[in-house]
């Protein structure tokens, strides 16, 4: 592994993560939202093709969704705030930070997850299947 300095190439799963970050990733665990809720319910304990997943994990700067360390694979579940300008341009920014770090990322709504969880995770497991 490389230095820790160098946060862009950190092979570990956190990435350089500083504390504040895991103690807001504490938090934000212990207030999940509905779709957040039901998706985990599907990838927690090795349910998903056998990758073990984490839910609000640190990693660098930021607190991703869901995290599988394995297949270096981040999933997002956004709601309605993620869709105005501001928001996008920086949902780009740290999508683009994270690809860099070798991760590979995929997005989808509350809606999404809420209403069509079974073609969600058909995704999933089509981007786990063909990396």
């Amino acid at each position: 592994m490389e230095s820790k300095n160098n946060l862009y190439h950190d092979d570990s799963m956190f990435k350089g993560a500083t504390p504040s970050i895991f103690q807001k990733a504490r938090h934000l665990r212990k207030n999940t939202t509905p779709a957040e809720k039901k998706l985990w319910n599907e990838l927690r304990n090795k349910k998903l093709n056998g990758y073990k997943f984490r839910k609000q994990h640190p990693i660098h700067l930021f607190i991703v969704d869901f995290y599988c360390h394995e297949l270096g694979l981040i999933i997002e579940v956004d709601g309605k705030y993620h869709d105005k300008t501001e928001q996008i341009k920086k949902d780009q920014e740290r999508t683009e930070l994270l690809k860099f770090q070798n991760l590979k990322l995929i997005r989808f709504t509350n809606d999404e997850v809420i209403n069509k969880l079974h073609n969600v995770l058909e995704e999933i497991k089509r981007l786990i299947n063909n990396p």
